[in-house]
C-alpha cells in the first residue's frame, strides 16, 4: 500500500466525475458522465480530470474490474500494461503462454492476423488514452479557463497539468509508432466525431512525438520533483532517449548522439540504482527503489480492481505448485506465462547463484508443448510482497498492489552505452563501460561479472538480463534485426517448434480490421 502520493488510490472515486470516452469498436467518441462545464468548473475539477488520465493506465474502467473503457474486449484483458506486455513479450524469445484463448496462440507463434483481439485491444487502449488527453487539453485552454473565471496561480497550475497531459499523449503515440507504425492521428485541434482521423506516417509521427516532448520539457516539473507516479522532466528525457535509440527503425536515420544527450540528462539528474535488483519488483519499491524509478504505473489491489497490470504479471506466471501465498496472492495462480529456453540461457548459470537477476522456478528448460505450463522455466521476478516479506493488501487474495516501472535508471544506462558503442557522439566510452558494470555489480554482488570492453551485441543480451518481462523485448529484437529473421530463432517462432523466419513485414503489427472498415482514410501496413 502506498502513501497519499499514490494517486490511483483515489481514482475509482474520481473517475465517475470526469469526462470519459466510450468506444463502439474502434470509433472513439467522448461521452460525458457530467457535462464539461460541471467537470471543469473548478481548479479541483481539473486535478480530478488529470487523475483520470493517469488512472486510465492502471484501470480498465470506472466500474472496477468488470468494466472496460474499450468495447469488444473482456474487461480483464483490456488493461494497458497487460495488452502491451502481451504484444512485446509473447511475440518474442522471452515468454510463451499455455492458454488457448483466441488470439494468444497467434502471438506465441508470431502469426497474428489483422483481427487479433489483443493487438486490437492495445491499439484501442492507446487511442483511448490519446482521446482523453485531447479532451483535457481542449478544456484547459486559456480561453476556457478565462470563461470559468480561473486565473492567476490556479491557471498556472492547470497549465502545468497540460504539460503532463501532452506527455501522456506523446507516450501513447510512441507506443503506436513502435507497434503499429502508421496509426490514425488526432489532437485537441481536431473536431470530435465529425471527420475520420487522417493517417500519419511513422517518420512524421516520430517528428511529432519528438517535438511535443521538447516543447513541454521546461513546462514539466523538474526531474524527481513531481508526485510519485506523475510525469516530470526525467520522464520526458527518458522517452526521448528511448525513441532516439530506435530512430533508425522509425525514420531510417540513426540518432544515437541524441540518445546519448537525453539519457545523460536523466543519469545526471540525481537518480541512482536501487541497492538490490529484486526490490524493484516488490510492493515497497516506491521506498526501497524510489531513486531508480523515473515513472511508474501505480496499482492498488484493494481500491483499484484490475485483472491486468501487475496482477496479471504475477498470477499468469505462477500456479498452485509454486505456493501463491508466498507471492502475496494466496488465491492466485493462473498458470499461463513462462520463459522460452532462450531467456534462461542468456544468463549462462540461470540458477541465480551468480547473477541475482536470474529468477526462475522449475526444472525443465525446454518448451516442448506450448499448452503445458511446466514446459519452460517459470519467472518469479514480480511479487505482491514487500522487501521484508509482508504480503500487500489484495482484494480476494488475487489482486496485486505492485507498481510497475515505465522508466527506470537502468534502462538509461543501457541506452547510453549502446548509443556510444554504436558510434554516437557526445558520450564517453569509459562512462558507458562504468554504467554497464554498475548493473553487473549489482547483479553479482561484486565485480566478478564485470567486462573489460563493450561491443554492440553485448547490449541486447544485457538488456535481456536486466529488463526481461518489462515490455522491451520485441522493440529490442527489431532494432537488432532479429525479430523476424532466420538468423536468430526461438521455440515456436513462426509456429514451428524449432523456430523459423517470418516475413519482415511482421516487424510492425497490422492496423486492426475494425478500424480499417470504420476509417476509410487508413491504408493497411504492408504484408497484411
Amino acid at each position: 500500500m502506498k502513501n497519499l502520493h499514490k494517486i490511483l488510490t483515489l481514482s475509482l472515486i474520481l473517475l465517475v466525475s470526469v469526462v470519459s470516452c466510450k468506444k463502439d469498436d474502434l470509433n472513439l467518441t467522448p461521452v460525458n458522465d457530467k457535462t464539461a462545464a460541471d467537470v471543469y468548473a473548478t481548479p479541483a475539477g481539473y486535478k480530478q480530470a488529470l487523475v483520470k488520465l493517469y488512472a486510465s493506465f492502471g484501470l480498465t474502467g470506472a466500474g472496477g474490474s468488470s468494466a472496460s473503457d474499450l468495447g469488444g474486449l473482456d474487461a480483464g484483458f483490456s488493461d494497458f500494461l497487460r495488452l502491451y506486455w502481451m504484444a512485446q513479450e509473447l511475440t518474442t524469445d522471452e515468454a510463451i503462454c499455455s492458454w488457448g484463448d483466441v488470439g494468444v496462440p497467434e502471438l506465441n507463434n508470431s502469426l497474428w492476423s489483422t483481427d487479433n483481439v489483443f493487438l486490437r485491444g492495445l491499439y484501442s487502449r492507446s487511442m483511448y488514452q490519446i482521446t482523453v488527453s485531447n479532451e483535457f487539453l481542449r478544456e484547459s485552454t486559456p480561453e476556457k479557463l478565462a470563461s470559468r473565471n480561473i486565473s492567476g496561480a490556479e491557471a498556472d497550475q492547470i497549465n502545468k497539468y497540460r504539460a503532463e497531459a501532452r506527455f501522456l499523449r506523446a507516450y501513447q503515440y510512441s507506443i503506436l509508432m513502435d507497434a503499429f507504425g502508421n496509426p490514425p492521428f488526432v489532437t485537441e485541434a481536431d473536431a470530435i466525431g465529425k471527420v475520420a482521423p487522417k493517417q500519419i506516417k511513422r517518420a512524421d509521427l516520430f517528428k511529432y512525438v519528438e517535438s511535443e516532448l521538447k516543447a513541454i520539457e521546461t513546462e514539466l516539473p523538474a526531474a524527481r520533483s513531481n508526485e510519485y507516479g506523475r510525469a516530470d522532466q526525467g520522464a520526458a528525457w527518458s522517452l526521448l532517449a528511448r525513441i532516439y535509440l530506435n530512430a533508425e527503425v522509425y525514420t531510417g536515420t540513426a540518432q544515437y548522439s541524441e540518445a546519448i544527450t537525453y539519457s545523460a540528462k536523466v543519469i545526471n539528474a540525481g537518480y541512482s540504482l536501487a541497492p538490490q535488483y529484486k526490490n524493484l519488483f516488490l510492493t515497497d519499491n516506491n521506498v526501497t527503489s524510489k531513486n531508480e524509478m523515473i515513472l511508474t504505473i501505480n496499482y492498488d489491489g484493494v481500491k483499484g480492481e484490475n485483472f491486468g497490470g501487475t496482477s496479471y504479471l504475477i498470477n499468469a506466471a505462477i500456479n498452485g505448485e509454486m505456493n501463491p501465498a508466498s507471492f502475496g496472492l494466496p488465491n492466485g495462480g493462473w498458470g499461463g506465462n513462462r520463459s522460452r529456453s532462450n531467456l534462461p540461457l542468456v544468463f549462462g548459470d540461470y540458477s541465480g547463484a551468480t547473477d541475482k537477476r536470474a529468477m526462475f522456478f522449475g526444472t525443465k528448460l525446454a518448451t516442448d508443448e506450448v499448452g503445458v505450463f511446466t514446459d519452460g522455466l517459470r519467472i518469479t521476478k514480480f511479487k505482491n510482497v514487500s522487501s521484508t516479506g509482508v504480503a500487500s493488501p489484495s482484494n480476494g487474495g488475487s489482486l496485486a498492489s505492485l507498481d510497475f516501472p515505465i522508466f527506470r535508471l537502468a534502462e538509461q544506462y543501457l541506452i547510453y552505452g549502446e548509443a556510444v558503442t554504436r558510434g554516437g557522439n557526445g558520450g564517453s566510452a569509459a562512462l558507458a563501460l562504468t554504467y554497464f558494470n554498475n548493473l553487473r555489480q549489482r547483479a553479482y554482488g561484486n565485480a566478478s561479472g564485470n567486462v573489460a570492453s563493450l561491443n554492440v551485441n553485448l547490449f541486447i543480451d544485457e538488456r535481456a538480463r536486466e529488463l526481461y518481462w518489462e515490455g522491451f523485448r520485441r522493440t529490442d529484437l527489431v532494432r537488432y534485426k532479429r525479430f523476424t529473421s532466420g538468423s536468430y530463432l526461438w521455440p515456436f517462432k513462426g509456429g514451428v517448434k524449432a523456430g523459423v523466419a517470418v516475413a519482415e513485414t511482421r516487424n510492425i503489427f497490422p492496423i486492426p480490421t475494425a478500424d480499417m472498415i470504420a476509417n476509410t482514410n487508413l491504408v493497411q501496413n504492408p504484408g497484411y
